[in-house]
């Protein structure tokens, strides 16, 4: 390939020089340092990393994937452009004919379909190689249940508003968005349509089309929406929460906490405020479990395909009352672990247990160490302090993540069939990890067992 110095590179030159100084990585105090080569490098083809693939060429690869350069005297590189954007050069990778490296992640401004070479003499070889912008990804959304007319963004990746093919979002029903407020290529914030209906959100870019895994207003796996005429499942344990829809998402909600009663730095032990329970049974002999508030969640939901499947709420922690110390533990357990009475229960002939806290404090065999999810957000918030600014959010925890014992350690006794799956505790308490000392509001809505896919 001849030498060449295009219009196209006196534009980025002075981002080039900016950029040299990250652009190679050598090692000056070992004897066997890379050593830049002179004269210009020659590109026979390109391949994958992978040696298996190696025969496979390529004349594009996707934004940060790793190819492999072949060619001779690669070692004259001295910065390597693809379109206008700069990749890093790790000389461990780079031999006189080969050369690895990571195809840069910003989408270029300027597309150019080439690979720019440039030797430490500023001598520019250029060779034809696409960089391939992926499709989006859509993630998660802020809150499934946001209210039409009301902000919602949308999480994932490679989510680009080109001038000429802008990005769109339609809901089911065909209902597009007409009012975006702000872009980025991991988030997209708009305004919820009116009309849109239940379903996935299907997101179209100039680079492709996804629809979600997560439904908008989902109503799958429901198992406590605490709304007359919903799933009729609520408070069945020891503790009756408040039940309430004072500024809620969609009607009732249980709230954890009251804003006056202390959750102590280490997470200590209150069950007067901060513990739901739903154990399934009765007081029947033999105990209901197929109808009413006490049927077992598994007869209500298919956990068939648990390991698929996430738990998922909406939740709302005020800005007045902040959380910052105890974890949220989230049990299923099965008729061995706990039950309402502990009253037989026709046809199961497996050990049947009473109503208990030993999932939580531990005091009875395994049960301390029984997986349950891990869910304090405090830890990752500014000044370990979190709320959700007085608005309601969804929250997913795949059930696959149910692998934690009471001091947040993983543990190795963990949900293993769909019996594990027939009643639900949640208790702010504990999880190994101490914070500060707050007087919490947590309020939850729409508990649901959804697949992941």
């Amino acid at each position: 390939m001849r030498h060449i110095y295009s219009s196209y590179m006196r534009l980025i030159a002075a981002a080039a020089a900016a950029a040299a100084g990250l652009l190679l990585i050598s090692c000056e105090d070992e004897p066997d340092r890379f050593r830049q080569a002179d004269g210009v490098p020659t590109v026979h083809y390109i391949r994958p990393v992978d040696v298996n693939a190696a025969d496979s060429l390529m004349t594009g690869a996707y934004m940060d994937n790793q190819i492999c350069i072949v060619g001779e005297n690669l070692r004259s590189i001295y910065e390597l452009w693809f379109n206008d954007q700069p990749a890093i050069l790790n000389t461990s990778y780079m031999t006189d004919n080969t050369l690895i490296v990571t195809v840069p992640g910003t989408i270029p401004t300027l597309v150019t379909d080439k690979m720019y070479m440039i030797t430490a003499s500023r001598d520019t070889v250029t060779y034809d190689f696409s960089v391939l912008v992926p499709g989006p990804t859509v993630s998660s959304m802020s809150c499934e249940y946001a209210e039409a007319g009301s902000e919602a963004t949308i999480y994932g990746d490679y989510l680009i508003d080109d001038p000429n093919v802008p990005i769109s979002i339609v809901f089911s029903g065909d209902v597009p968005v007409t009012e975006i407020t702000s872009i980025e290529r991991t988030a997209v914030s708009f305004i919820v349509p009116e009309g849109a209906a239940e379903g996935p959100v299907t997101v179209a870019t100039i680079y492709g089309t996804e629809e979600s895994a997560f439904h908008y207003l989902d109503s799958r796996g429901f198992m406590f929406d605490f709304d007359e005429g919903g799933t009729g499942l609520s408070n069945h344990g020891w503790h009756d929460r408040l039940i309430q829809d004072v500024d809620g998402i969609r009607g009732n909600y249980v709230q954890l906490g009251d804003g006056q009663t202390a959750m102590t730095e280490d997470g200590g032990w209150n069950d007067g405020q901060f513990s739901f329970e739903y154990w399934c049974g009765s007081w029947d002999t033999p105990q209901n479990m197929t109808s009413g508030n006490g049927m077992a969640l598994n007869n209500l939901v298919n956990f068939t395909d648990f390991a698929n499947m996430s738990l998922k709420f909406e939740m709302c922690v005020p800005s007045d009352y902040p959380w910052s110390a105890g974890a949220m533990q989230i049990a299923f357990e099965g008729y061995d672990r706990v039950t309402y009475s502990g009253y037989e229960i026709e046809g199961y002939t497996g050990t049947v247990a009473s109503a208990n806290m030993y999932v939580f404090n531990g005091e009875s065999g395994d049960s301390g160490s029984f997986g349950r999810a891990i869910y304090r957000p405090w830890t990752s918030a500014a000044n370990g302090s979190f709320h959700t600014s007085d608005e309601w959010i969804t929250v997913t925890i795949p059930l696959s993540n149910f692998i934690y014992d009471r001091l947040g350690a993983v543990t190795s006794t963990v949900p293993s069939s769909p019996a594990d799956f027939a009643s639900l505790s949640i208790f702010v308490v504990g999880g190994g990890i101490n914070g500060i000392e707050c007087t919490p509001i947590i309020r939850l809505d729409n508990i649901r067992a959804v697949p992941n896919r």
